[in-house]
Formats: C-alpha cells, structure tokens, sequence
C-alpha cells in the first residue's frame, strides 16, 4: 500500500474527492479542531480514498462495506501500523461516515462496530513536583524571563494544552477570580484554576508587557516584536530552560499538562476533579463531570496542586 497523497491546508487531499473535501472543510471551520487533529484525519482519508480507488471501479462511498474497511485496516496492521494508529484510523473513517450518513449521502456507516487490534497503553511521562519547580522559577528580571517565569507557571499551574496557552488572551484571564478561561478542543470553554504562584508570576507579568504590547494588542503573551507568542517559541524556551536548568530528559509543552494532571489526582484522589480541569475531550467520558462546578474544582484545586497549597 503507497503512502497516501495529501492535499494542502487550503484544499485537503488534493482535490481527490468532494465528499472528503466537505468533511475536513467541516472539522476545521465548523468544529474548530487543531492543526495536528486536522492533518491525523486528513492523512487517515487519504488512505481510505487509496484502498477505495483501489477496491471499487470508481469512488462510490454508498458502496463502501464493512469489508472494505477491514481490509484497509489489516492491511495497515501487515504494515506495522501500531494498534493505536489503527484506532484512530477507524475513529477518522467513522466520522467521516457519519457526516455522510447526516448529509444523506450514505445509508449506512461501514465502520460501525469494528474495533482495531489493542496494544499495550504506555503510560505518560511526568516531571515530579521539584523537577517542575526547577523549570518554572526561571531566574532573572529581564523581561524576557518575567514572561517565561509566567508562562511556565500557568502552563503548569492549570493544565493547560500548548495551543490552549497561544490562545490566550487578556480578558481571559480574571484576576480576582484567580481563574483562566479556556477555549478548549471543539470550541468548548472551561474556567480553571491559577494557582498563587502563577498569579504572582502573572502580575509581575502584566505590570511590565506594555513594554513590548501595543494598547491594541489582546494576546496575552507576547514576543519582543509584540505579536502573540507562537507554540514553536514556547517549545524553544522550555527546551532551553529544561537544559540550563540542568533536567536531564526531554521536555515538551504535553509533559507539564501530563504532569498536572498526575499531581493533581495522586494528592485529590479526585478523577472527576481532574478530568474537568483537563477538559477532557471524549464527549462520553467527560458528560459525568458536567454537574461539577467551579467551586468544587477550586477547592481540589487549592488542597491537591503542590503551587498551589499555600505554606503553614
């Protein structure tokens, strides 16, 4: 099987197939979902279209069976695809027949109950509580430090995903609540937390960004140029702190947020608590914290985060 052809940004996978075209044009304005997400199902349709172009005369999703797509899946896994891949394979093909099966294209969805082979659930790396106190004190006064010194603890502070952080902006964040507003995957908001360490690093923040932000400029975080600071630019910084920090391993934006949430629920015991912190993005597992609110989440929150839990 070749590897799949993939369309630009603009004009996903090619111009192969309207029906995929609606679909990824579907997930990126209407359901708002991160780059990364967007190309995972564009690359994932791309080997749909190829394994279909090959299998039927022509592309005809109406007579795509459940056999197709079982093929296309133990085809991948011949291939070394990993069970994990395979997952998000089926997942990719199942919402692309469901956006069918709505629009009336499809009278059925022949990725409906095939599961993909299990493979063995490798549990996230995490920093532990002085490893993360390492890379968020970042010494100094220069500006550019008060604003990493600030990033790297709300990062920390509140779980936050990377492209959640570059979002940002000034009236998100409440300082009287000490809370952030969140827009998260799906275009779905959540208020979270700031821990007391985070605030203070925040204040010290915004007393000085004038210095670099324009009046007009909403971003909360922001380089020396005064545009909103990219996730490539945090990747940087926190790779650098990490090593003049002297953290022997490699650390990336998701290793904070991994790291939050395992702190937090082995102080809490709270899954809830933490998943509703997190934002979690399965609509079936996360419909069970709904009733939680703020103020619980707070007082989690206040007991559980080692910045957070003020000294006796």
């Amino acid at each position: 099987m070749s590897e799949p052809k993939l369309g630009t940004a603009e004009e996903p996978v090619g111009a192969l197939d309207p029906a995929i075209t609606r679909y990824l044009r579907h997930l990126r304005q209407e359901r708002a979902y991160s780059s990364h997400t967007y190309q995972n199902y564009q690359r994932d349709l791309a080997l749909l279209y190829d394994h279909i172009q090959a299998a039927l005369p022509s592309v005809n999703w109406s007579a795509v069976n459940t056999q197709h797509i079982r093929e296309l899946v133990a085809g991948r896994h011949r291939q070394g695809a990993a069970g994990r891949s395979l997952q998000r394979l089926l997942s990719s093909i199942r919402g692309f027949f469901n956006y069918l099966l709505r629009e009336g294209e499809v009278s059925h969805n022949p990725a409906k109950g095939l599961r993909a082979p299990r493979s063995a659930r490798k549990l996230p790396q995490v920093l532990d509580a002085e490893q993360v106190a390492m890379l968020v004190e970042v010494p100094g006064d220069e500006l550019l430090m008060v604003r990493d010194r600030a990033l790297l603890e709300l990062f920390y502070s509140s779980g936050l995903r990377l492209s959640e952080l570059t979002q940002l902006n000034l009236r998100d964040l409440d300082l009287g609540m000490a809370s952030v507003r969140v827009l998260g995957k799906g275009q779905k908001v959540r208020q979270v937390p700031v821990g007391r360490k985070a605030m203070q690093a925040l204040e010290l923040w915004l007393q000085r960004r004038s210095e670099w932000a324009a009046p007009e400029q909403v971003a909360l975080f922001v380089g020396r140029t005064g545009k909103r600071l990219s996730a490539r630019s945090i990747q940087q910084r926190m790779a650098r702190h990490a090593r003049t920090q002297g953290l022997d391993r490699h650390v990336h934006p998701h290793l904070l947020r991994h790291s939050f949430a395992s702190h937090i629920l082995e102080s809490s015991q709270d899954l809830r608590a933490v998943q509703e912190l997190l934002g979690h993005a399965d609509i079936s597992t996360t419909q069970i914290y709904t009733h939680l609110d703020y103020q619980h989440l707070a007082r989690v929150y206040d007991q559980a985060h080692p910045r957070a839990r003020r000294r006796k």
